[in-house]
């Protein structure tokens, strides 16, 4: 068998490898996520440049009682409640109430619940037993309760139920951090830092920390949707924030007794909440797909 100069030139070469070139995977973004960004985004602006706005005051009349939404004035935009105020008006000014609970009482609830769960979940034993003890008998206590009493105990205002919805966060919180913690502190990497002598502190705020945060951040945005509902139920009851304060919830009481023959005062704030809740639930599904590295693994 005789090889010839083409065989021998192949083989001196080679084989050739070829490697498939795998594109990158093209992330599709949802248009109904993105305008929950921009309702978000535009919520924010309008509550903190309210005072800049070219409305009238929430607390003063600016035509007749009950009147319908009509073209022609941008304070009639949305129509009037029962003594003759702009809706719009007190909707953009309801939204700064909405946000500031929603988002204080959130990072407080945040702040305290992450300290508790990582504690819990890096040390255990009686640690983790007393601190899970509490946290199932909060869990067990009807947050609606909880909150009508310190409303009722309390002197209704902001404070009270920034520290009613405060409380009401911690469990969940807690909850979510503990079982991040007992996840990553198996890591090895975790294991190394101890075999290397690091201490219990910096082992948490080095190591574990930095991987929970993404969790909870994903979480956050749902927590204040679940605190625009709290305070709006507060409000209809007649336990929030007092008037002439507006808020979306007391706009809604406000308006359930006329909502047969005017019903923009109740669809209107109501539509308002639906709107917010629904788009920081969208926002926060995001965020969990995108950041949480329990999904991607």
């Amino acid at each position: 068998m005789t090889i010839t100069s083409a065989d021998k030139k192949l083989q001196d070469e080679g084989p050739s490898v070829q490697v498939p070139v795998v594109p990158p995977r093209k992330r599709r973004r949802s248009i109904i996520v993105r305008g929950c960004y921009l309702f978000i985004g535009a919520v924010i602006l309008l509550a903190i440049f309210a005072n800049l706005l070219p409305l009238a005051n929430y607390a003063v009349p600016v035509g007749g009682a009950r009147l319908g939404p009509q073209w022609g004035s941008i304070d009639l935009l949305l129509g009037t409640d029962s003594f003759g105020r702009s809706i719009l008006s007190r909707c953009v000014y309801g939204a700064r109430v909405s946000l500031l609970v929603g988002v204080v009482a959130g990072v407080a609830g945040l702040t305290v619940g992450t300290l508790l769960g990582m504690t819990a979940g890096y040390f255990g034993g009686r640690v983790d037993w007393v601190l899970s003890v509490l946290t199932d008998a909060m869990l067990a206590f009807p947050p609606l309760i909880l909150l009508l009493a310190l409303t009722s105990i309390l002197t209704p205002s902001v404070t009270t139920i920034l520290i009613g919805l405060a409380l009401v966060t911690v469990p969940a919180f807690m909850r979510l951090a503990r079982a991040n913690t007992m996840a990553w502190s198996s890591r090895e990497f975790v294991r190394a830092a101890k075999n290397l002598g690091a201490g219990h502190r910096r082992i948490l705020v080095k190591e574990i920390f930095p991987n929970v945060v993404p969790t909870l951040g994903a979480f956050f945005p749902i927590v204040i949707a679940m605190l625009i509902v709290a305070e709006g139920s507060l409000s209809f009851l007649g336990l929030g924030i007092p008037p002439p304060q507006p808020s979306w919830g007391g706009m809604i009481s406000d308006g359930k007794s006329a909502i047969a023959t005017s019903p923009h005062m109740v669809l209107v704030p109501a539509t308002t909440i639906f709107l917010t809740v629904f788009a920081l639930n969208q926002i926060g599904d995001h965020l969990r797909a995108r950041f949480d590295r329990a999904l991607q693994d």
